[in-house]
């Protein structure tokens, strides 16, 4: 019996939900790490950690400019979206998404037992306008109002392509653009409830320009250019109305060859998913390649300020692409990993880059990279979100919990 990835992401999240997972909060500093157990329902004060041994009275001083980590513990959860918002994190799970004050250290979880949320399966979190937008796993895209502290939920009767939302961005005439499984959503001034404006990009009614239905994000850049995510490579639409795409075969990824020797995922997706097949062989991947490896399938992408667009794939790297040729980095690089599942600009203007192996950011002479792993006190290697708070402190997420850095500047 063939599967395709939306029914075995729908049934993965059906049991998630019948598991009762408890929430735990830890401290770690220095890499040592001391646990305190929480509630699975958020309590009004988290659990304070435990209390760490006093240094020996001849022990140097600490720096307290020095960075230090806190883990934050969510279960068998991925942490794929996160954002900062004035005096909070918004965390986004499997198991729903969390607000934590930055002040208070109280914590808050959504999702859908308090009938905050369709799904608990959350893909993404960001800020529009005063809201925080959250796309989740076959429950449509969920608002929270922040003046009304409520929410609205948004999902196919609504206007949506597709109950699987992924990405979120308005561009300067307030015009929302959503990435979902289906295709792209366009909604005329941002207004949700107004259906009848609603449209749908797909490959069949952009005559492929849009080249894959299955959109995993979008970026509104320069020049009216809005840019999108697929699975089936990089596709721009201009001010004009005019599509454009780039597939591996323009120098999107990494060739096979290159990275074959460097392959972390062993289990080739095809053989599990009849979606995963079809792509394969749409995209001329042959039997020979039965591995975690598609280069036209950008997991992630973001804008640079000078409009040149970054794009994490699946197994072929990180390309870079200035509007007329491609540069790919990937483990012979010095890339920890060369599945890219995180892209993000610092407040610096500098690139952060979430792989399967670690964190990483280009060396100032920009020459190779600069790696951040578990060892450097990271919850996990593999980096699937992160967030900027107004704190000072730069917060990654990973699969089981979040490592929140205070002077994070001085690793």
């Amino acid at each position: 019996m063939n599967i395709n990835a939306k029914s075995l992401a729908i049934i993965v999240l059906v049991i998630g939900a019948a598991v009762v997972a408890a929430y735990q909060m830890g401290a770690s500093k220095s890499q040592k790490e001391s646990v305190a157990q929480a509630p699975a329902t958020a309590p009004a004060q988290p659990a304070a950690p435990a209390t760490q041994a006093a240094m020996p009275a001849a022990h140097p001083p600490t720096d307290p400019n020095a960075p230090s980590f806190t883990h934050f513990q969510v279960g068998n959860r991925n942490v794929k979206g996160m954002v900062a918002v004035q005096d909070a994190v918004w965390v986004g799970t499997s198991g729903g998404a969390i607000r934590y004050d930055l002040k208070s250290e109280e914590y808050k979880l959504y999702d859908v037992n308090n009938g905050s949320l369709i799904s608990n399966g959350v893909f993404h979190v960001s800020k529009v306008r005063d809201n925080i937008v959250v796309g989740t796993y076959g429950g449509g895209m969920s608002v929270f109002d922040a003046k009304t502290q409520t929410w609205k939920n948004y999902n196919i009767p609504d206007g949506l392509a597709d109950q699987f939302v992924y990405d979120i961005d308005e561009d300067p005439q307030g015009n929302y653009w959503i990435a979902t499984w289906s295709g792209v959503n366009y909604v005329p001034n941002g207004d949700l409830n107004d259906k009848s404006g609603w449209k749908t990009f797909t490959v069949k009614n952009t005559s492929g320009g849009l080249p894959n239905d299955w959109v995993y994000g979008v970026e509104v850049g320069l020049n009216g250019n809005v840019w999108f995510a697929t699975e089936g490579g990089l596709a721009k639409l201009d001010s004009e109305g005019k599509w454009t795409n780039w597939q591996h075969d323009d120098g999107l990824g990494a060739p096979y060859e290159k990275i074959k020797d460097d392959i972390t995922f062993k289990n080739d997706p095809a053989a599990a998913s009849k979606h995963h097949a079809t792509q394969k062989a749409e995209q001329g991947l042959g039997k020979d390649i039965q591995v975690g490896f598609n280069p036209n399938y950008i997991v992630s992408m973001v804008v640079d300020k000078d409009g040149s667009v970054w794009a994490g794939t699946w197994g072929g790297g990180l390309s870079h692409f200035d509007g007329q040729k491609w540069t790919t980095y990937t483990t012979k690089e010095g890339l920890p990993g060369n599945h890219v599942f995180m892209l993000n600009l610092g407040r610096d203007g500098k690139l952060w880059i979430g792989t399967n192996k670690g964190l990483a950011r280009f060396k100032e002479s920009g020459q190779g990279f600069t790696v951040y792993t578990k060892a450097q006190g990271l919850f996990a290697d593999n980096v699937f979100s992160m967030a900027e708070a107004d704190d000072g402190s730069l917060w990654v997420g990973s699969f089981g919990g979040v490592a929140r850095i205070k002077n994070y500047t001085k690793l």
